[in-house]
């Protein structure tokens, strides 16, 4: 056979070291390819088994704090048969809320006018007369509004020397008190309701033999601020009188991952 016909039959004919190492660097790629893939297909299963254990708990916080703004409303009326007897009635009346409040430290600028009101009409009664008799009533709300709240308490408590100096308070003349600073605190007690809630998942995770991990979900709920001491607040359902003692609440809800 000629040389150059040996030489390109040789070219076909592959040297068995370079497959022998072909043939191992394949397997180790199909190898490798395995093992990554059993890996990442454990790593996602235990990502969906961590996604599918978690418990849900609550997390409270309260704070007494003491209302910083105190609002009063009086409100009155007087009722005649001529207007210049019953306003002179009015500002009497007017003249007494002042004075009083003055007395327990209020100053002038605090009591604002919140309204005034004249109703007029006649009663034709055939008793009165050809002309009937008019009936004039004039309604007058004065409002205090102050941050010195244990003074205004003070003179809520004895509201009753107006009564005695003949002032006679109208239904909805109450003091309501209110905590305006809730912005001041809500870090410290979103902080506080999130170790509370968990503590209860941590409690919840040893019955189960788990772990507590990260948050997985979590929501604030939302502040409330009532009497403190079973007090009932003014515009409560059940009534009654107002206190600027108060108890701040907060309620959070949250997902805890277990481990």
């Amino acid at each position: 056979m000629p040389e150059a016909q040996t030489r390109a039959n040789a070219s076909f004919h592959e040297d068995p070291m370079t497959a022998d190492r072909t043939r191992l660097f394949a397997a180790a790629l199909i190898a490798l390819g395995l093992i990554t893939g059993g890996w990442l297909l454990g790593q996602g299963v235990a990502a969906t088994r961590l996604a599918d254990r978690a418990v849900t708990v609550r997390g409270l916080a309260e704070r007494d704090v003491v209302a910083d703004l105190a609002t009063w409303t009086f409100a009155f009326s007087a009722t005649g048969n001529d207007v210049a007897p019953v306003q002179a009635k009015i500002d009497a009346d007017t003249a007494a809320i002042r004075a009083f409040l003055q007395r327990y430290g209020f100053k002038p600028g605090e009591v604002v006018s919140a309204g005034v009101s004249v109703n007029q009409w006649v009663d034709n009664n055939p008793a009165y007369g050809p002309g009937g008799r008019k009936n004039v009533t004039v309604r007058q709300r004065l409002q205090l509004r102050t941050t010195n709240v244990m003074a205004a308490q003070r003179a809520a408590a004895n509201v009753s020397e107006l009564v005695r100096s003949g002032v006679a308070l109208e239904e909805g003349s109450t003091v309501a008190y209110s905590f305006t600073k809730l912005q001041s605190i809500k870090p410290a007690m979103i902080g506080a309701a999130t170790r509370d809630a968990r503590a209860g998942a941590e409690r919840f995770a040893a019955d189960s033999g788990a772990a507590v991990g990260g948050i997985k979900r979590a929501s604030q709920g939302y502040f409330s601020i009532g009497s403190r001491d079973g007090d009932v607040d003014a515009g409560d359902r059940g009534g009654g009188i107002d206190t600027p003692y108060k108890k701040v609440r907060v309620v959070t809800t949250i997902d805890f991952y277990l481990k």
